[in-house]
């Protein structure tokens, strides 16, 4: 780590509480630097001093850090094993459902699994949290507008039901947006929900080093009530999920012991 991003990362944390040193230095690394270059900054320590004044600048690092790329339903195949196989197992050992997504940027993922709970329980019967650090997505998120390309996936019956069409944009229903409730969440620094019955984090974990991986895959285990799914992304199988407490009962799904 050369000394100018690592003096950059120590003041980061001290003034948002987000410790870069947890993320893959050289993803991270290149994408910020990215930034203060097209910024017209000269190096981390220049750059920084502009962060610490400027509230709209550190909004856009934080986009940029986080990287809000979602859609509906993304990774179709895996939204259908959960829709015909891990849901209704879930369902025969509970009525209600606590549900988590993890780094739920801007509303695509929660929204997408309100829209599938809703197909086997009623709204009283579940309710999903959706948490994410960047708070200029969550506020894009509580808007629920998308434009036509995120939901190039999501089956039509779903897009019918709870989206609305104007122009080249849909917008998510009054009913499901009250299913899902957002808030700020650090990963690395807050504490966790717990007794979920499904903690829903995908393409994300790959941003951070193995070190911080172990922890949040322990940190994500203990927060599931027993028997509760553990859904991760395309890229984030969890090797030795025994280690965590965790079995696999489909890839990229994992179950509490």
């Amino acid at each position: 780590m050369s000394y100018d991003y690592e003096e950059f990362t120590q003041s980061f944390y001290k003034l948002t509480g987000i410790d870069l040193a947890q993320y893959k230095e050289a993803q991270m690394k290149r994408r910020l630097t990215s930034l203060y270059e097209k910024k017209g900054y000269k190096d981390f320590s220049d750059f920084f001093q502009a962060v610490a004044k400027d509230s709209a600048l550190l909004d856009e690092l934080l986009d940029k850090m986080t990287i809000n790329v979602s859609e509906f339903y993304r990774n179709a195949a895996r939204w259908d094993i959960f829709r015909e196989k891990i849901l209704p197992s879930l369902l025969q050992t509970r009525s209600n459902l606590k549900v988590w997504s993890a780094a739920s940027s801007t509303g695509e993922e929660p929204y997408t699994l309100a829209m599938i709970l809703s197909e086997n329980l009623p709204f009283s019967k579940f309710r999903i949290q959706a948490t994410d650090i960047d708070l200029k997505a969550l506020s894009r998120a509580k808007e629920g507008k998308y434009h036509e390309r995120a939901i190039q996936e999501l089956p039509i019956t779903l897009r019918d039901k709870w989206l609305k069409k104007s122009g080249d944009f849909y917008s998510v229903k009054d009913e499901l947006k009250k299913a899902v409730e957002y808030k700020r969440l650090n990963l690395l620094k807050d504490s966790f929900p717990s007794d979920q019955d499904l903690i829903v984090c995908r393409n994300v974990l790959i941003y951070f080093t193995e070190e911080a991986k172990f922890d949040l895959y322990d940190k994500f285990a203990k927060s599931l009530s027993k028997g509760g799914i553990l859904f991760v992304g395309s890229t984030e199988q969890i090797f030795h999920p025994d280690k965590f407490g965790l079995k696999v009962v489909s890839p990229f799904f994992y179950q509490k012991m």
